[in-house]
């Protein structure tokens, strides 16, 4: 894609799969970013934003959601910066000034993610200035029922979270849980339809230029999912593998099962979706499927990622 006309002052640290990326704005009399990264790559996320700020401070950090790949890298952050302003949707505000682990979703799914403190919830329907331009909020539910977004209506740049990737969008794991979240995904990319962005920041991925097929293919991948529900949650599943596979690089597949059949998410969908199924039999399942696709491979005894 050619260039895309950004704000003055604002920079994309593409992350890959186990971070999310992360937004910086320079541009205005107050540093702000978007998104944290994972708790195992903090030292690339403060290099990062050190490599572009130097000696100055970082004012104002942004959660578009609290999953640990967005927010992982606060507690290192607020460390780091210590007059740092934290915001955080509405939602979970009360989760994370209790920390209530498991009402975050970080124990069910095992993963990591340090203790942090926020300063507000920000609550969509607002504009809030990022750097140089005023930036709308917008609730994106779905893949995260307290998910937001982020729209500049001068150069139509749109921080799409994990609402709108390239090829899809995020997991639906409230759907996951007996929730009617389909519908949500749906609306949310109905929203960035009539935002009608030129340029899409995903939250993981590429930057790419907007066009109606990004959307058609998120609504022909919704469609197969409402269609056959249990085609979601194995590739939730699968997700969650490889996303602590991300996390380990490698590790010994009997203690890489033995982590997945104690892991209450896993539990719960394969109990939900595939209860005909013993648990092991499923993550040996899950995880072929996974070396099939090329992103993970056996080497003896271990899973790797690849």
């Amino acid at each position: 894609m050619a260039a895309p006309d950004f704000p003055l002052g604002l920079h994309v640290f593409e992350r890959g799969w186990l971070s999310a990326n992360n937004i910086l704005f320079t541009g205005g009399d107050e540093t702000l970013l978007v998104d944290s990264g994972y708790c195992t790559h903090v030292p690339q996320t403060l290099s990062l934003v050190e490599s572009v700020l130097g000696s100055r401070p970082l004012d104002i950090l942004i959660n578009t959601h609290l999953h640990s790949d967005h927010c992982g890298g606060n507690a290192a952050l607020q460390a780091r910066y210590p007059g740092l302003r934290t915001f955080i949707p509405p939602g979970h505000a009360q989760q994370v000034a209790d920390w209530d682990a498991v009402a975050l979703t970080y124990v069910p799914t095992g993963q990591l993610c340090p203790r942090f403190s926020f300063t507000q919830a920000i609550q969509p329907g607002i504009s809030m200035r990022f750097g140089s331009e005023m930036w709308e909020v917008h609730a994106a539910p779905g893949h995260d029922p307290h998910s937001l977004v982020f729209f500049e209506p001068r150069t139509r740049v749109l921080i799409s979270a994990d609402a709108l990737w390239e090829n899809g969008f995020g997991v639906v794991f409230p759907e996951l849980e007996g929730a009617d979240a389909f519908a949500e995904v749906a609306a949310t990319l109905d929203l960035i339809e009539r935002l009608d962005p030129k340029t899409v920041i995903p939250g993981h991925g590429r930057i790419f230029s907007y066009a109606p097929e990004a959307l058609a293919r998120a609504r022909q991948r919704l469609d197969s999912f409402v269609s056959k529900p249990s085609r979601h949650a194995q590739h939730a599943a699968k997700v969650l593998l490889k996303f602590k596979l991300l996390e380990t690089q490698r590790q010994d597949f009997d203690e890489f099962a033995q982590w997945a059949a104690g892991t209450p998410y896993f539990l719960q969908i394969k109990d939900k979706f595939f209860p005909e199924i013993p648990v092991h039999a499923w993550i040996k399942q899950l995880s072929d499927e996974l070396i099939a696709a090329g992103v993970a491979r056996r080497d003896g005894d271990y899973i790797v990622n690849a």
